[in-house]
Formats: structure tokens, C-alpha cells, sequence
């Protein structure tokens, strides 16, 4: 599974409207309204690299409002918990 998070800019009057619109897009796993520079980030989860590029490029260019985004594919996932398990290998 490849996940990409995308950043988005969006119409402030639309923002909740995008949301929405993109949770519903395939592939999309959530959708969080974020405060900063951007408005909502994207988490995408696809099989292939060729999906992302469709949902990206094609479905989140049908929705409205979105001004702007920046798409950022992850190589690789760590989390505390990973970390925790790989120092508790062979320790009783």
C-alpha cells in the first residue's frame, strides 16, 4: 500500500465543502482540516503509484474550491510503536 499525503489550499467559504467532497473520493483514507499555511491535508492510500496519480491528478481536480496543493508520497512509516517493538526483540 502507498500512502501520499496532500496538502490543500482551499476556498475559505469552501472549505468544509471540499472536505467533504474529498472524503468521498476512492482512495482517500481521511481528510483533516489543519490550521497554517494549509487548509486540509489528504491521506491517500492506493495500491500503486499509477492510482495516485489518478486520484490526485484527475479526482481532486474536480472538486471544487481547491486552490492549491503540494503532494507528498511516503517511502517509508515510522512510529513509536515500531520503534518500541524493534528494541524489545529477544529482551525478556
Amino acid at each position: 500500500m502507498i500512502t501520499t499525503i496532500v496538502l490543500i489550499q482551499a476556498d475559505p467559504k469552501r472549505i468544509a465543502e471540499c472536505a467533504n467532497t474529498l472524503a468521498g473520493i476512492d482512495g482517500v483514507a481521511e481528510v483533516y482540516s489543519v490550521s497554517g499555511a494549509w487548509d486540509l491535508v489528504a491521506i491517500v492510500r492506493v495500491a500503486d503509484l499509477e492510482r495516485i496519480a489518478d486520484v490526485v491528478t484527475r479526482d481532486f481536480a474536480t472538486v471544487p474550491g481547491i486552490e492549491r496543493t503540494q503532494t507528498l508520497t511516503a517511502f517509508r512509516a515510522y512510529s513509536r510503536k515500531d520503534l518500541e517493538q524493534a528494541w524489545d526483540i529477544g529482551v525478556e
